[in-house]
């Protein structure tokens, strides 16, 4: 096994090889505008520093959100046209899903909350019982509207940082953003275990983007097309 693993569904562009028992290379550079430009060369790092090349990889992991429209179709379509052109599965896992599991691998336990920033001032979010078993699908709110929820509990990411008045249990030792390393040990764990097929809370999802929401750009309401006659 040697799992490509990559995600651009936060300000993060995360990438690193595994082996199905351990992270052989990793890349993680943060910088919300840059995914395009930044993710193929980490790619390429990644596969240099592990002394491997495309060819070797078995697998391909990608985030598939909850996140921005522009970041996150970035890494699905390098997931998917890598996936394709090598002949080689493609595993869809929740980007919340990645941040739990690093939580979790970290020393939390119990239950607790994953909080990204969705912009707009809301946040994209998931409750957990521990750091393998998350509690109904992924959501985006305000955090004024889900406060009663999340105070008081645990809380992990960029999102609940940035809102700290209503996620009162936020963990600043904490990962704020994904790492592919930990969605890449996720992969591997329910590989080996063959939970691959367990749908969206406990398997692999297509590679797909989750949105949650229309994204920004809109056609104006008045727009108006001309065409030569």
């Amino acid at each position: 096994m040697l799992l490509l693993a990559l995600d651009t569904a936060t300000p993060a562009v995360t990438v690193a090889l595994h082996d199905g028992t351990r992270t052989l290379a990793a890349a993680d550079e943060v910088d919300a505008r840059r995914h395009g430009e930044l993710l193929l060369p980490a790619v390429d790092r990644v596969l240099a520093e592990a002394g491997a090349t495309l060819g070797d990889v078995t697998g391909i992991v990608v985030g598939v959100g909850p996140g921005p429209y522009t970041g996150l179709r970035v890494g699905l379509m390098t997931a998917t046209t890598v996936g394709a052109a090598r002949g080689i599965p493609v595993h869809g896992l929740c980007t919340l899903d990645g941040i739990a599991h690093a939580a979790g691998e970290a020393g939390l336990e119990g239950p607790f909350v994953v909080a990204t920033d969705a912009r707009r001032k809301e946040v994209y979010w998931a409750r957990y019982a521990d750091a393998r078993t998350r509690l109904g699908d992924p959501a985006v709110d305000r955090p004024a509207d889900i406060a009663e929820l999340v105070a008081g509990v645990p809380a992990v990411g960029m999102g609940a940082r940035l809102y700290a008045d209503t996620f009162t249990g936020v963990r600043e030792d904490l990962p704020e953003h994904v790492s592919a390393a930990a969605l890449a040990a996720l992969a591997a764990e329910r590989l080996a275990a063959g939970t691959g097929d367990g749908g969206e809370a406990g398997g692999f999802l297509p590679p797909l983007p989750l949105y949650l929401r229309r994204p920004d750009a809109k056609v104006p309401a008045n727009y108006k097309v001309v065409t030569p006659r």
